[in-house]
């Protein structure tokens, strides 16, 4: 018997063979029986949960037949730069990037990472050790490199429209152009503000005059009208002293809209509102709260009057369900069925800075 097994670890390599020859002949300790198996780590791939939807984990893709080149990362190609948030506590080599980042810990689940106009923000479940939190930002290197570029050229588009106050400024208004002149006539009183409407041209007059706006069902669409907002200053006044009368008169515009479509609105979402005030808020357009009270940001001034109706139904919304959950955006859907188109112009269309 001995010689027969002999003749089996023959045919096969050194190393084989020494695993055979000790097959049965090994006794574990008692010791080693009873050592308990080391807790499995999560990966840091595993943590990501709230990223944007362009940062979520996909499939690979599908292999490709025959030789290819492999795309180079992102993070490779882009040139050196260095992009910092004006809160950042830590930073990080990506590719040919430095980033400094704002990082905070949470109670949350997963890791989470936002692009915002300062740069980029972490936050990470206490448990989480800096070097996962690390490696996962590497992961998602790409999309960081990708998203801080968009997030640059975002800014220096607004930039490029920011307003200068001074007479004859044109900025937004209810989706049409609102037009300043300082006027220090006697028939208007001093730090007064007197609004002019355009005339609303007929449709026949719009096509005459050569106009070619459409809708995105290819409609014909009628161009924003030029209002006129006469204040009662010197044609020498200070920027900041025109901008401080038109914030003045467009947040009293706003106050008035504001609450006529609460009303609007209320009675069909079944909820009552207590109170609304104004909000100056950089990135939020507003928020509600259990007891009735509604704040609303008065630049909804600049957008058509249907995104500041989803706004408003919005917030109403909320009196009924205190989340994002399903059940508040089918609430929300029940008074305004195509609230995602509206939803997404707060988005596609950003106002310009004001100061």
């Amino acid at each position: 018997m001995g010689r027969f097994l002999q003749l089996v670890l023959d045919m096969f390599d050194g190393a084989t063979s020494q695993a055979l020859q000790g097959l049965g002949t090994h006794k574990p300790s008692a010791s080693q029986k009873r050592q308990p198996k080391a807790p499995k780590r999560i990966k840091p791939h595993a943590l990501l949960g709230s990223l944007h939807n362009d940062a979520t984990v996909k499939p690979p893709a599908a292999a490709f037949h025959g030789p290819h080149v492999p795309c180079e990362p992102l993070g490779q190609v882009l040139p050196k730069a260095h992009y910092a948030h004006p809160r950042a506590t830590r930073r990080i080599q990506l590719g040919n990037s430095e980033v400094a980042y704002a990082f905070r810990r949470g109670k949350r689940r997963t890791i989470g990472m936002a692009i915002g106009p300062d740069g980029l923000e972490v936050s990470a479940p206490r448990w989480v050790t800096v070097g996962e939190v690390e490696s996962a930002l590497h992961e998602k290197a790409d999309w960081i490199a990708r998203k801080l570029v968009e997030m640059q050229e975002r800014q220096q588009q607004l930039g490029a429209a920011r307003i200068v106050w001074a007479d004859g400024v044109v900025l937004p208004y209810l989706g049409d152009q609102l037009q300043v002149v300082l006027d220090s006539s006697r028939a208007l009183k001093k730090n007064s503000a007197q609004f002019e409407s355009a005339q609303q041209p007929h449709l026949s007059d719009s096509i005459s005059l050569g106009a070619k706006a459409t809708s995105q069902d290819g409609a014909l669409a009628a161009e924003p009208l030029l209002h006129t907002l006469r204040l009662g200053l010197p044609l020498n006044a200070e920027p900041p002293q025109i901008r401080d009368a038109v914030q003045a008169w467009l947040m009293r515009q706003a106050k008035t809209l504001f609450v006529e479509r609460l009303n609007h609105y209320a009675p069909q979402l079944g909820v009552q509102w207590q109170r609304v005030s104004l909000s100056s808020a950089a990135t939020r357009w507003g928020s509600a709260s259990a007891n009735g009270a509604i704040r609303l940001n008065w630049r909804l001034v600049h957008h058509k009057r249907d995104v500041i109706d989803y706004v408003v139904a919005h917030e109403l919304s909320h009196l009924r369900v205190m989340d994002h959950s399903p059940r508040f955006w089918e609430t929300v859907q029940s008074v305004m069925p195509d609230y995602a188109q509206r939803r997404r112009v707060l988005k596609d269309e950003p106002l310009p800075p004001w100061s």
